[in-house]
């Protein structure tokens, strides 16, 4: 602690020290990983470390000051210290104030050699290295590091290959008893993904006791539940709870004036302001052409029973359902919708899965890591066959109609695009031509947009609560046609909505107030002809 307090922060006025500067809460963290170490028996009794803090709380000057320390400090020859950061920016973030703090005192220059074009820094002494990393694959690969500590790590949610990255380069602690890995970020802007939604939920349960793991610390400065139900982090006099450092590197009176600017923005700006500044999570993304229907998506309406990755509990409660299917190429995802129409209350209720071919995986890279969230909850089907998808929709539909619950006419919805190898597996299982209608496209959509809007404020269409819809949703762009509307992505190429225009198909067909074709009257007396 004494090494650490005593690192010179050269951007700031006068280059007061780590100790003059930082807040009670920065020296804390430092002492605990730093205290953790048992000199007598050489081992590192926290293992792994998250701090989720708000931007602008001096997280690269952490980063810099604990690993320099390190660096100073360890006693192992050739030791290999390692920052491992998503982007080549966010890693000069760590090193610059790294390479200051080393140049800003005159023992330490004697000490430390800086090699700044690989980002190296060594000890003249031990040898032992410190090493800052953009990363991939190839930059991890057969590292040895005792102590790696990763920057950003939201950003590296949105890498399929980070978790594979991440035991690449921290492979050297099983041999290196006083190692350890730290985990430095802010909340993401968009829906927490892969390993960076895995960590902050496992730092989550061990914060609340519903995990006990005494060599895992969490430092989570986000707003307790009850505080955001109440609508309490938007106080300005709560704004000091995520950050920390309020009053030194972050100015109460810049966050009040940025959220003055943001409060009545109809754009995502306050959803990241609010991620970034207040740590508050998002959820389904809203921007300002965003579908209108996301506000209330995600609201009070989403009943988690209704989606058990079966069909039977909706069919069990439905007097009549309608299906809507949306795809494209072999790197889109196929969507399937089911709605069925409660017996007694009359609520609509959503049921919804996609499939995706590795084609999707191998192409869209930048959402694959939230692709492989979506299949572990299972309203995902990787397809590990071309026509597996074609297969298993084809098996639910004849589930539906099995039931008896689907109508002679206008049962399944489907884009005239795309869809003819699945019009012909439906055919193979005997569906009628009139029970599969094509359903136009583009603005021809607007009724059934406009209706799930309305149902879904009032409360007459239940979903599943799916991350996956969820997600789907907030990639969704509205775009006013004259006096339609025209439903499209946010971002080509990554932001799949596939699920939710299966959705809209279905909704066309349920408006038109269908009657159950019902079972045959072998199936209720429980003989069934083969």
């Amino acid at each position: 602690m004494a090494v650490f307090t005593s690192l010179q922060i050269v951007d700031l006025p006068g280059r007061p020290t780590i100790g003059e500067s930082a807040d009670e809460w920065l020296l804390d963290f430092a002492a605990a990983i730093f205290g953790a170490y048992d000199p007598d028996t050489g081992q590192q009794m926290i293992r792994e470390g998250l701090l989720l803090v708000s931007k602008k709380n001096t997280k690269s000057t952490i980063a810099a000051g604990i690993m320099l320390t390190e660096l100073i400090c360890g006693w192992r020859e050739s030791d290999e210290n390692l920052i491992l950061a998503p982007t080549i920016e966010v890693a000069g973030n760590s090193f610059k104030p790294a390479c200051d703090m080393i140049r800003a005192d005159e023992e330490l220059d004697a000490l430390l050699h800086i090699q700044e074009h690989v980002r190296l820094i060594t000890n003249r002494r031990t040898k032992a290295t410190l090493k800052v990393v953009a990363a991939d694959a190839a930059t991890v690969s057969g590292k040895k590091a005792s102590r790696v500590l990763v920057d950003e790590l939201w950003l590296f949610g949105k890498k399929a290959s980070a978790d594979a990255m991440f035991r690449e380069a921290t492979g050297g602690q099983v041999s290196r008893p006083e190692g350890y890995t730290l985990y430095l970020t802010t909340q993401s802007d968009e829906p927490p993904a892969g390993v960076f939604k895995e960590k902050l939920a496992y730092a989550r349960d061990v914060r609340d006791g519903l995990v006990d793991d005494p060599e895992f610390l969490p430092v989570l400065y986000e707003f307790p539940e009850e505080m955001m139900a109440k609508d309490e982090h938007l106080d300005p006099a709560n704004f000091y709870i995520t950050n920390p450092n309020l009053g030194r590197s972050v100015s109460q009176k810049w966050l009040e004036s940025e959220f003055r600017k943001v409060a009545n923005a109809e754009d995502g700006t306050k959803q990241v302001f609010y991620a970034k500044h207040l740590n508050v999570e998002i959820g389904v993304g809203l921007r300002h052409d965003a579908w209108i229907g996301g506000i209330y998506w995600s609201g009070a309406h989403a009943d988690p029973a209704l989606w058990d990755g079966s069909l039977e509990q909706m069919l069990d409660i439905s007097e009549v359902a309608v299906a809507g299917g949306d795809g494209g190429g072999l790197d889109d995802l196929l969507g399937l919708a089911l709605i069925g129409r409660h017996r007694e209350t009359k609520q609509w209720l959503l049921w919804c899965r996609a499939w995706a071919q590795q084609d999707v995986f191998d192409r869209r890279k930048d959402i694959a890591s939230r692709l492989n969230d979506f299949s572990a909850q299972g309203s995902l089907i990787k397809c590990r066959e071309p026509t597996q998808d074609l297969v298993e929709v084809a098996d639910l539909l004849e589930q539906v109609k099995k039931a008896g619950l689907f109508p002679e006419q206008a049962a399944i919805g489907l884009d005239p695009q795309g869809v003819t190898a699945l019009v012909d597996e439906l055919a193979g299982r005997g569906f009628t031509a009139d029970q599969m209608l094509a359903v136009s496209q583009g603005f021809r959509l607007s009724a059934a947009v406009w209706g799930m809007e309305r149902k879904l404020k009032d409360g007459t269409l239940v979903h599943g609560g799916q991350e996956l819809m969820s997600w789907c949703v907030g990639n969704a762009k509205a775009e006013q046609r004259g006096n339609a509307v025209l439903i499209t992505k946010q971002v080509a190429g990554k932001a799949k909505i596939d699920p939710l225009i299966a959705a809209f198909n279905a909704v066309m067909l349920m408006t038109r107030n269908p009657e159950a074709k019902g079972r045959s009257v072998y199936q209720t007396r429980g003989i069934r002809r083969i």
